[in-house]
């Protein structure tokens, strides 16, 4: 695998990390994995193997073949014609330019892709206070702004 491969992986890894939030001596402690080699790995130092992957998949609120689709291990499209659910992944280019951001920027964003997900399945009634009890930590801008773009579509017809 080439340098900036790893570095990228290595990036998108740190950047999960600390949008769980936990530090890497917590990772290391929930994987199982030292946390000297977890380093290496966010650095681009070392790649890590499918199985290294499986474990660090639970403590970082991942699915395994999300990561090792990531990681290059598995095909990011379907290898069947039916097309399947990719709820719960990141899209590998929106990780990408994420990784450039903040991570102020990183934890709002994938907070506004948390609660567009559970808006999905909480049926929009009562959304608010639906978002309120499930994220706790998304603040009342979040909230609206979302409310916001489900009542008026960017490029959509407004009910009003």
């Amino acid at each position: 695998m080439a340098r900036s491969d790893k570095d990228d992986f290595g990036r998108l890894l740190k950047q999960r990390r600390v949008m769980v939030p936990l530090t890497l001596q917590q990772l290391a402690h929930a994987s199982g994995i030292s946390p000297s080699y977890l380093g290496r790995i966010e650095r681009g130092e070392r790649f890590p193997s499918g199985h290294m992957l499986r474990k660090m998949a639970q403590p970082l609120g991942s699915e395994e073949t999300e990561l090792l689709t990531l990681a290059g291990y598995l095909s990011p499209h379907p290898s069947t014609g039916a097309e399947r659910s990719s709820v719960g992944q990141l899209d590998p280019y929106v990780a990408a330019v994420l990784s450039q951001e903040p991570v102020e920027i990183q934890r709002a964003a994938v907070n506004i892709l948390s609660v567009l997900k559970s808006m999905a399945r909480a049926n929009d009634s009562g959304f608010a206070e639906y978002a309120r009890r499930k994220y706790p930590g998304v603040d009342e801008d979040t909230i609206t702004m979302i409310q916001d773009i489900l009542e008026h579509p960017p490029g959509g017809t407004s009910s009003a």
